[in-house]
């Protein structure tokens, strides 16, 4: 019979050795690995906000810009339609040129065709010689008196009409050129009629010469008489 006494054996634990890990704990850390990856794309948005933020701030900053830059273009288009001519403003431009030229081809048009005051003036001066001979003289003085003087008046009436024509003209042609610079040129048609009446002027001017001097057409002499 055996006296021993019977032991009770525990079942001993075992130290791993070092390196190695417990499956529990291994299994633990993986399961808390796959929560934290699940996790993690749940908390993911969170920075993309606050990464967003910067953005919206940009687009705000950048807004008064844009608004800035609008109000600079309508200031541009208000001074584009500010610049605009006046329509009134055009019409007006050039009108006392324009009267100034029409006048010098009028004048230009009188000197040619003779004017009223031409033929009072004349029939004055056959008055007036009408007068002088009227008491007796030779029939040289009394062409004189009475035809020559009226025809020369006549030519002197309207070789002032010509002069007046080509001072008025030549002063539209020459008055760009004095005093302020305009902005814009002379119209063409206020150019145009004022060389015309430049040009009845000086054409005026030779005729009333001619006149005057007994150029073309002399005075009448009195023949000598048959018996004398």
């Amino acid at each position: 019979m055996n006296t021993t006494p019977s032991r009770t054996t525990t079942p001993s634990t075992t130290t791993p050795p070092a390196g190695a890990t417990d499956p529990a704990e291994g299994s633990a850390d993986a399961v808390t690995e796959e929560a934290t990856a699940k996790d993690s794309p749940a908390k993911d948005p969170a920075p993309e906000d606050t990464t967003g933020t910067p953005a919206d701030a940009a687009d705000t900053a950048t807004a008064p810009d844009d608004l800035a830059g609008q109000s600079d273009d309508d200031d541009v288009d208000g001074d584009d339609d500010a610049l605009e001519p006046d329509p009134f403003d055009e019409a007006r431009h050039g009108v006392g040129a324009g009267a100034a030229a029409v006048v010098s081809a009028a004048l230009g048009v009188v000197a040619l065709t003779g004017a009223w005051t031409g033929r009072v003036a004349a029939e004055r001066e056959t008055l007036i010689g009408q007068i002088q001979t009227a008491g007796g003289g030779s029939a040289a003085q009394q062409i004189s008196e009475i035809y020559g003087d009226a025809w020369h008046t006549t030519a002197l009436v309207n070789g002032v009409f010509a002069v007046l024509a080509l001072l008025v003209g030549v002063f539209v042609l020459v008055r760009p050129a004095f005093g302020a610079p305009s902005e814009r040129p002379q119209p063409t048609w206020i150019r145009a009629v004022a060389l015309a009446g430049v040009a009845l002027g000086v054409l005026g001017v030779l005729i009333s010469a001619g006149m005057y001097f007994d150029l073309f057409v002399s005075l009448p002499t009195a023949g000598t008489p048959a018996g004398g």
